[in-house]
Parts: C-alpha cells; sequence; structure tokens
C-alpha cells in the first residue's frame, strides 16, 4: 500500500496500515481498560505517507490520528538468558515473555478528513 503512518507507542516506532494488525508492548499504564474490542485513538503520528506525499511531524503531527481496535493480548516469543560462571561451574537459565496487545489499524486521519475515502 502507499498509504501508511508512523506511529510512537510503546517506547518504539511502528509503521502501521490501514487493515493490518500490529503487536505494541507497554500500550498503556492502566492494563485494565484495554478489553478486547475497545477503540482506541493514537495521536501521536511522527509521519503520513499518501501516494507520493510525505507529511513529517516536529515532533508529531498536530491534526493527525490513528483510530483502531483492540483484538486481544498475546505474549512475545520467550527470550532465554543464561548465566554461565566458568571458574565456579556454575549455570543460571533465565527465560521470560513480554505481555503485548495486538491491536487492528481502522482508519488514519489527517487534516480532519480520512485517508482512505478522500
Amino acid at each position: 500500500m502507499s498509504e501508511y503512518a508512523i506511529i510512537d507507542i510503546g517506547g518504539k516506532q511502528l509503521r502501521v496500515e490501514q487493515g493490518r494488525f500490529h503487536d505494541a508492548r507497554h500500550f498503556t499504564s492502566v492494563r485494565t481498560v484495554l478489553m478486547s474490542d475497545a477503540k482506541i485513538s493514537i495521536s501521536r503520528v511522527l509521519l503520513i505517507r499518501r501516494g507520493s506525499s510525505i507529511n513529517f511531524g516536529h515532533p508529531w503531527l498536530n491534526d493527525a490520528v490513528v483510530r483502531g481496535r483492540i483484538l486481544h493480548g498475546c505474549l512475545e516469543e520467550k527470550l532465554v538468558i543464561q548465566r554461565i560462571h566458568s571458574k565456579k561451574k556454575t549455570r543460571r537459565t533465565l527465560g521470560y515473555r513480554e505481555s503485548m496487545t495486538r491491536f487492528v489499524v481502522d482508519s488514519i486521519h489527517f487534516g480532519g478528513k480520512d485517508l482512505d475515502k478522500s
């Protein structure tokens, strides 16, 4: 697609397109508010591209909003950490999985207009 936006969410920058789902960590500080099929609105939009035109924000675009809904919570792949002390002949293996929130982008608005319809 030639229409996409780059948003700042969960400490990372994501390239989002309309109709696709994405995973984000640290979505909000209050996890109890986020339930399945809840509507979300993200105003921290860094860049919007539509065809050959590109709009940059400094640091964010003032009149741009990405709207979507939450699908469900999910877990990232397990990260295995091994600590080895060679002279003491001890090994310790730890692992954890990061909590993620999967959401789908319904529309990208810029300047009060939906990019899909205009």
